[in-house]
């Protein structure tokens, strides 16, 4: 690690803007987890007479299963806007089908016109969700990397928090009569339209104004965004610029098509990574939990009122345990951290499935009490080493010219594993009970073991090194470490070398022809 490196800091303008831009992972919070407390509003429930319809419970299912349909859909369409208009405008299109979306939601008089809009919620909702890391991976600088894309986790659980207190509170209004439930719908306008307002002071990713060949405004964003007081001669952001200039000079020679990231090895290693990293995640059950809280507080036997306080009460408790996590984030190999968060989520379904089983069915008190603490405890894990970590690592193991097709590949598993989950759990826990969480700790402890032991760690690496992790060396323009800046010359002593090698090999084949001859 170069001195420059080691002493770069964190500029209050890269947080402040990270933090805005977090109003789409609020965004994508509060859109995917509203329906946990809709399910649990009395006055949705009768309105579209889900208490009496012989098909009600496929219709719930059907509410979660449409959702992560178009989260399947939307983010894999996600790289056409976000690698032709850019990073920001990615961003952008999410945030206008998320205001469409809700507005049609609140106002549905039909089953089926929910369902319907449901399918373009989940499509806004996971594109934001794949291009706000997307875009933070781009503009963040090496330091702490993981920790300031883990904004985007804490922004989103607060999105959740939100739409969980406001669901909680809805239910004691009696004046709305059979419309109780649309306010807390509504609501989800709200943070994509702020997000509009301001997006466009927003800058754009440096290095995709790089790939556009817009140097010159790619070099003012860079040296604004990784300035630093201990810097005066901003010589890190210099040479963070020659190094990212260089890498995408080689990047734009190579093949950016989907065809190419499964063809060609080291591409469809980090493709397969990145769906292992996000599927072993899920399978944590982390989302079921969510949008089934107050199903299986329900099942728990407690009240009404307790099936809507007690998530609430949970996300709460996420937010804050993301917000700890920023700051030790970076600290740990990344394939270690997550693994470890894996295998601490399944110990506690473990438990969980464990008092279900044995003494739900008694009504024991003291059991049903451990049953909830075991929710609580499971965030420790999920949050420290999991919610925001896993857009970190999906966003390092591209290449800029890759990077929203893989990240959107990454995000896209997300979606399509929750199809099987969501759809079918209501179905699941009134079949097999407790026997569902096994679906979740089998596979999530193999998963857990496998990044743990396998996967390669990215931290601590400029994103333009990390191809050499997977054989790409000779797609390494630049080391970090290997670039000098002096009175604002640059010596690339990556460069002299390979130019050495050149010159030495040419006289090599230059003596071999003459020996021929």
């Amino acid at each position: 690690m170069s001195p420059i490196h080691g002493r770069q800091r964190i500029n209050a303008f890269n947080v402040f803007i990270l933090i805005f831009v977090g109003l789409g992972s609020m965004s994508y919070g509060y859109t995917a987890s509203i329906i946990g407390t809709t399910l649990g509003q009395p006055s949705f429930i009768a309105y579209f007479d889900l208490d009496t319809r012989s098909n009600a419970t496929d219709l719930i299912s059907t509410t979660n299963g449409i959702f992560q349909t178009g989260g399947v859909i939307g983010t894999l369409l996600l790289p056409i806007i976000s690698d032709k208009y850019g990073r920001k405008w990615g961003i952008a299109i999410s945030a206008i089908l998320a205001i469409i979306s809700g507005a049609v939601l609140a106002g549905s008089t039909h089953i089926g016109e929910f369902i319907a809009f449901r399918f373009i919620a989940g499509a806004s909702a996971f594109m934001v969700l794949a291009a706000v890391p997307i875009w933070m991976n781009e503009v963040v600088p090496v330091k702490m990397r993981a920790g300031l894309v883990d904004i985007h986790a804490v922004c989103l659980i607060f999105g959740y928090t939100v739409q969980g207190w406001v669901g909680f509170g809805f239910y004691f209004w009696n004046d709305g009569g059979r419309n109780t439930w649309r306010p807390p719908l509504a609501l989800q306008c709200a943070w994509p339209l702020m997000l509009l307002a301001g997006l466009y002071w927003i800058p754009e990713s440096p290095r995709w104004l790089i790939m556009k060949d817009r140097i010159d405004e790619a070099r003012t964003i860079l040296d604004r965004l990784h300035s630093d007081p201990s810097d005066p001669n901003n010589e890190y952001a210099r040479s963070e610029f020659y190094q990212i200039e260089k890498q995408i000079a080689i990047d734009k020679t190579l093949d950016s098509s989907w065809i190419a990231m499964f063809k060609k090895p080291s591409y469809r290693k980090r493709c397969f990574l990145a769906m292992g990293t996000t599927f072993f995640i899920q399978c944590s059950g982390v989302l079921v939990i969510n949008n089934y809280g107050p199903t299986l507080y329900k099942n728990l036997g407690f009240s009404p009122v307790k099936q809507l306080l007690y998530p609430a009460a949970w996300l709460t408790l996420t937010l804050g345990i993301n917000t700890m996590a920023i700051p030790l984030v970076d600290l740990f190999p990344r394939n270690k951290y997550i693994g470890t968060g894996i295998l601490g989520c399944m110990l506690t379904l473990i438990v969980e499935a464990a008092l279900v089983a044995n003494f739900v069915p008694s009504n024991n008190s003291a059991a049903l009490q451990a049953a909830v603490a075991m929710f609580f405890i499971f965030q420790i894990p999920y949050d420290f080493c999991l919610d925001g970590t896993q857009f970190a690592y999906l966003g390092e193991l591209f290449p800029t010219h890759l990077r929203a097709k893989g990240v959107s590949l990454g995000v896209a598993m997300i979606s399509f594993t929750n199809i099987i989950w969501l759809q079918a759990a209501p179905t699941a826990f009134i079949t097999i009970g407790w026997k569902f969480y096994l679906v979740f700790i089998i596979p999530g402890t193999i998963g857990g073991l496998i990044v743990f032991l396998w996967f390669p760690d990215t931290n601590g690496l400029p994103l333009e090194e990390i191809a050499a992790l997977f054989g790409d060396e000779d797609e390494v323009a630049v080391y970090q470490a290997e670039i000098n800046v002096q009175g604002g010359v640059i010596t690339d002593l990556h460069a002299e070398a390979k130019e050495k090698q050149e010159v030495h090999m040419e006289d090599i084949r230059s003596g071999d022809a003459a020996k021929t001859a």
